[in-house]
């Protein structure tokens, strides 16, 4: 079996539906777990109270805010070389999941930074460079809206995640590039002397993985979406011409 496979739209919506309450039992067992887990039966910290809590919903949205900028960039990479179009409609369908990603970790960065920095906003540069790709998700969103003619707007679109993609990867590595950042270094990290510790550790772990597959559910109903109505455009041209 070939992954592109998949490139057909009726292959994709077949499969999609089928695994679809699967992925959604999973992200609703997760979330609930993880969340309630890290909220309510993890005690405070010594330093920084119950703020630390935070971190179950900005790490996890932080992260996907990222990785769903480099999936959208990866199927605009598709699209350009194979002209499939459902990975066209998936990075579409991505980017306002995504959007809501990058926002939840603005807002709850703020939350953490009022107590932690005496602010609720500082010109970091993994907080600018955070902003920025928020600005990005809102053009692709806009330029995918302004052009009518679909493929158009996919070339347009998959250019511009490409330029994007350069502030997803400042906004993950920015701590390592500049010292003298306020951000903390990373919070889960193939060294352990780097990862938070053991009593919060693990119902971030499974938030983490609630985001996930959060955000695997949403892509695949809005590209389901997407395609019904690149089907519904099509039948009503037909009709037009008839």
């Amino acid at each position: 079996m070939s992954l592109w496979e998949y490139a057909n739209p009726q292959k994709f919506m077949q499969t999609s539906a089928a695994v679809l309450p699967l992925v959604w039992g999973l992200t609703v067992l997760s979330l609930a777990v993880g969340l309630v887990w890290g909220f309510f039966l993890t005690p405070e910290a010594v330093n920084f109270g119950s703020t630390v809590k935070i971190i179950y919903l900005h790490v996890p949205s932080a992260m996907m805010a990222i990785n769903a900028w480099v999936m959208m960039l990866v199927t605009s990479l598709i699209w350009l070389v194979r002209r499939h179009h459902v990975s066209a409609l998936a990075a579409r369908a991505a980017a306002p999941v995504g959007l809501t990603m990058t926002l939840i970790a603005l807002v709850t960065g703020a939350i953490w930074g009022e107590p932690m920095w005496g602010t609720y906003w500082a010109w970091d540069p993994r907080l600018t460079a955070f902003l920025i790709l928020f600005l990005f998700y809102l053009g692709y969103i806009a330029l995918w809206e302004a052009i009518e003619n679909p493929d158009a707007a996919a070339d347009l679109t998959s250019v511009l995640c490409i330029v994007g993609s350069v502030f997803a990867l400042l906004s993950r590595y920015a701590v390592n590039f500049w010292n003298q950042g306020l951000h903390q270094g990373a919070t889960l990290s193939l060294d352990k002397e780097e990862n938070i510790a053991n009593v919060y550790w693990l119902p971030l772990l499974i938030c983490l993985a609630g985001f996930v597959l959060l955000f695997i559910a949403l892509v695949l109903v809005r590209t389901r979406t997407e395609i019904r109505a690149r089907r519904i455009k099509a039948l009503v041209a037909r009709e037009r011409m008839a």
